[in-house]
């Protein structure tokens, strides 16, 4: 059974190993360096899935400046577990918790041409695309959804 809970720092070997597995088919090695400052500097609501004891997902929601965006971010899932409901259960649980947090309007994400997808089963929308964004190859998928016409 998967089990969702906070982020400790204890657990960063694990998440920077899940970055590892999916690189470079779905983050640029590039981004590893983001990920290491992410976890020591930005973190704001940060979980992890785990599976028999060990992490084999992660993302976070972060509060954009704007007082009303909650901003999905740095979603990674083991690749022998993905397709098998981790990466929906941590996405759902992030929609409720944001959904439950007074003033938030949007819900939105960056991610790339690969992933978007996912996404788009959660109702959100392509709002910009930025070719090579993170590198070459790796574009920038920028979607929202209005908080209240989320799916739960």
């Amino acid at each position: 059974m998967t089990t969702i809970r906070n982020y400790q720092p204890a657990d960063r070997a694990q998440i920077m190993e899940l970055l590892r597995l999916n690189t470079p088919e779905f983050f640029s090695p590039n981004e590893e360096e983001d990920l290491v400052y992410y976890l020591d500097n930005h973190i704001e609501h940060y979980y992890v899935a785990e599976l028999d004891g060990k992490v084999v997902g992660s993302g976070g929601i972060n509060l954009a400046d704007d007082g009303v965006t909650a901003k999905l971010s740095w979603d990674i899932v083991h690749p022998e577990q993905q397709g098998k409901g981790i990466g929906r259960a941590l996405t759902e649980f992030r929609i409720q918790h944001i959904k439950a947090m007074p003033g938030l309007q949007t819900i939105s994400v960056r991610t790339s041409q690969l992933v978007y997808p996912f996404y788009q089963k959660f109702g959100l929308e392509i709002k910009e695309i930025v070719e090579d964004f993170w590198e070459e190859g790796f574009d920038m998928y920028r979607m929202e959804s209005d908080v209240k016409t989320t799916p739960d």
